[in-house]
């Protein structure tokens, strides 16, 4: 099989609704402040300085290490950190629709309180089958985004063989490329996802070892925020998703 020399996902910067969606849980509410559609979130200006920071690592890495080709999630946050990360790198950009965020459909803009508020036969329904292939109506699984993350990889790897790529995409795409590359079970995907929370410009990557297979290298990485001056968003503010 075709294989990348290296694979890495950028989780965007702090967006507005990240910062929204912490004041909403924090404080009990239902519903998320949101003014955009999910697709037009912009970052704010911490997320912007993130972005920035995550550029100036780039710009350090050795000739060897630096990315190939750059793919982006359609979605501004997205588009916008990885615009700030790769100006005037010349590394080639492309957006994929398949590395949008997971859609929520009715529930998408509620907290977790809101759920189970007002749709608690979904937040059963959601308990009975669990995180993994549970779908709110009118959104996706996450075994749904899988779907989609297992066919982008495979043109990756067919397009770009021997290359090194660098994603820019969302957090829940962060613990499925690591059930995808890595072959975990569902088991040790929850458990990851239970453990562990992405945080905004984290890196997660994988190299080739010497048998030619991606292999972890790096997991949920903001070493190179501290280093540049830029600001992590700490865990307990980064919103985890209430479904």
């Amino acid at each position: 099989m075709a294989e990348l020399a290296a694979l890495w996902i950028v989780r965007h910067g702090e967006s507005t609704a990240n910062v929204a969606a912490t004041e909403a849980e924090t404080s009990g509410a239902e519903l998320i402040d949101l003014t955009h559609r999910d697709a037009d979130v912009p970052l704010s200006t911490t997320g912007e300085e993130q972005a920035r920071a995550t550029g100036r690592w780039l710009a350090g890495l050795p000739e060897a290490r630096r990315p190939d080709v750059a793919v982006v999630s359609p979605y501004l946050r997205a588009v916008r950190t990885a615009e700030l990360a790769l100006a005037d790198t010349g590394i080639p950009v492309s957006r994929d629709e398949r590395l949008r965020d997971r859609e929520l459909g009715i529930l998408d803009g509620l907290t977790g309180r809101g759920v189970r508020q007002r749709f608690p036969a979904e937040a059963d329904r959601r308990a009975r089958l669990g995180k993994f292939y549970y779908r709110p109506p009118g959104g996706e699984s996450w075994t749904d985004v899988a779907l989609r993350l297992r066919t982008l990889l495979g043109d990756l790897r067919r397009d770009h063989e021997d290359r090194r790529v660098l994603l820019f995409g969302h957090d829940a795409l962060v613990f499925l490329l690591r059930y995808l590359v890595e072959g975990l079970t569902e088991a040790e995907l929850m458990s990851l996802t239970r453990e562990h929370v992405i945080a905004n410009c984290s890196v997660t990557g994988w190299s080739a070892d010497a048998d030619g297979r991606l292999s972890p290298d790096v997991f949920n990485d903001v070493a190179h925020l501290h280093q540049q001056g830029a600001r992590p968003t700490r865990e307990d503010e980064v919103h985890a998703e209430p479904v």
